[in-house]
């Protein structure tokens, strides 16, 4: 069976990536490098909703495999306005495996954008990847 065809972002997806971008760079602004995942994700999650979007956070995403479909306990960290994954992360930098996780997360979701965020990093624009159809894009 063939995959599904994914298009490319929507205008609305594309502003949408940037107010989250604008919403993570004022959270690290005001929090520093340092904390803990969950203490950057409720702060974002909270100027995401100041701003009236709709954001879940830790959304199951189960896994279909052969027709059935399977919790395996995957998390998304953010889903914002049910087009954007948001995966947040608190290392020295991206690793490989951070890229090939998001790129599972779209594949499982059926999404096709989504932004990695790396909190621990000095300046927040070298701590942001876009990923479109499973592309790095950079910011």
């Amino acid at each position: 069976m063939a995959s599904p065809r994914l298009l490319a972002p929507t205008p609305r997806v594309n502003l949408l990536t940037g107010v989250i971008i604008t919403a993570a760079m004022k959270v690290h602004s005001l929090l520093g490098p340092g904390l803990l995942e969950s203490a950057y994700e409720a702060c974002l999650v909270h100027e995401l909703r100041k701003q009236g979007l709709e954001v879940r956070n830790q959304v199951v995403l189960p896994v279909v495999y052969d027709g059935t479909t399977i919790d395996l306990g995957y998390r998304l960290d953010l889903m914002v306005g049910e087009s954007v994954i948001v995966e947040l992360k608190c290392t020295e930098g991206f690793h490989p495996i951070h890229q090939a996780q998001l790129l599972s997360y779209l594949k499982l979701s059926g999404k096709n954008v989504g932004l990695l965020i790396n909190f621990h990093v000095t300046h927040l624009r070298n701590g942001i990847q876009r990923m479109v159809n499973g592309k790095n894009w950079g910011k």
